[in-house]
């Protein structure tokens, strides 16, 4: 099949992103060779952390990624860390793109940034593009092969990458459990339930790591490029604002808390992002037993790493709602934020008294 409509598109500036073209383009022009004219800058306005830009020369097609404007986290929205995770995973793990520049020179545009060549294809959102159809064996076909990538990259050499910094390594699933509560005690506000049941639940089970590896952080469709050409082909990961090294199933977790599926009730699927209820996609558990026989894991607590994704992901959403919440950014996508991080709260409630009944 052949999609090249499909190719994914980036829209007008949005005022609030926006920097300054021509201090950007002398400097690219000062570090990429053969770059010529001013560059058309478009946005892709999908993104809820870091910026994502295009900058379309004649005959080159880069992308630019930036911190957003506001209150960070301590450690999240490190461009330099960013880049150098890329550059380092490329030669082993190929579906990254091709780093090209970062910029720590702070006159540029107030904040570190870098540019890599931009992946033309495919990317999917919460439902399939108008024009591009999977039935039921395709739609299983290339929800495997997103799996398989993620067991791909779990298998990486960490010392072969030179990524041996990347990560404290033991102790990991320990430091995310605390970190992440952490965060979700500064980032509360007023409308968002405690979540201390759930946090104090996580806190009191956590397993050792069943290895440390190099993990995504944030690993989904609408962080993969599919080929344009065949679009249950992978052909790139994005946005390793996230990576580091830790527990692969944690990183599984991660995932599987946006693994929306087509029984999962109508709140649920209407803040998903990438259409994996469609017929054919597999259920969540069906993607751990995918991911355990692949790689000869054995998970008899799987409730901790499910309960982490949706808690992780709540406090992802509220340190944006936050950002909303105190005017650091008018994003109207993010005003209702706070209703999504009470229902993964309750989510998370949900599955620990399944756990209890079931005896784990």
């Amino acid at each position: 099949m052949t999609q090249t409509t499909l190719i994914d598109r980036p829209r007008p500036l949005r005022d609030e992103d926006r920097f300054d073209i021509q201090a950007v383009d002398a400097w690219l022009k000062a570090h990429i060779d053969g770059l010529e004219g001013t560059p058309e800058v478009e946005q892709f306005a999908r993104g809820a952390s870091n910026l994502t830009y295009r900058l379309r020369y004649p005959g080159r097609d880069l992308i630019l990624r930036r911190p957003p404007p506001g209150t960070k986290a301590k450690s999240a929205h490190n461009m330099i860390r960013e880049y150098k995770v890329q550059k380092a995973l490329r030669p082993v793990y190929p579906y990254v793109p091709e780093m090209l520049a970062l910029c720590t020179d702070a006159e540029v545009i107030g904040a570190d940034f870098y540019v890599m060549e931009r992946l033309e294809g495919v990317i999917l959102r919460s439902d399939l593009p108008p024009g591009l159809e999977l039935d039921s064996a395709q739609a299983r076909t290339l929800a495997l092969a997103a799996i398989d990538r993620l067991i791909d990259l779990h298998q990486v050499d960490v010392a072969a990458a030179g990524l041996e910094r990347l990560g404290k390594g033991a102790g990991y699933n320990r430091r995310q459990i605390e970190g992440w509560s952490e965060r979700f005690r500064r980032a509360r506000t007023w409308n968002v339930l405690p979540g201390r049941y759930v946090m104090d639940w996580l806190a009191e089970r956590v397993p050792d790591e069943v290895s440390i590896r190099v993990i995504h952080g944030d690993y989904r469709f609408d962080n993969l490029v599919l080929n344009p050409q065949d679009p249950l082909e992978i052909i790139g990961v994005l946005d390793w604002e996230l990576a580091t090294l830790g527990d692969p199933l944690m990183d599984l977790g991660n995932s599987m808390a946006y693994w929306v599926q087509a029984d999962d009730e109508k709140y649920f699927k209407g803040f998903r992002r990438q259409p994996t209820h469609i017929p054919g996609m597999p259920s969540r558990a069906e993607v751990v037993d995918y991911y355990c026989r692949k790689t000869g894991c054995q998970v008899d607590n799987w409730a901790f790493y499910e309960v982490y994704g949706l808690f992780r992901l709540a406090v992802i959403a509220q340190q944006i709602f936050y950002r909303f919440h105190h005017g650091q950014t008018r994003n109207p996508q993010f005003r209702h934020f706070w209703i999504a991080v009470n229902y993964l709260l309750w989510r998370c409630r949900r599955v620990i008294r399944r756990a209890a009944r079931e005896g784990a």
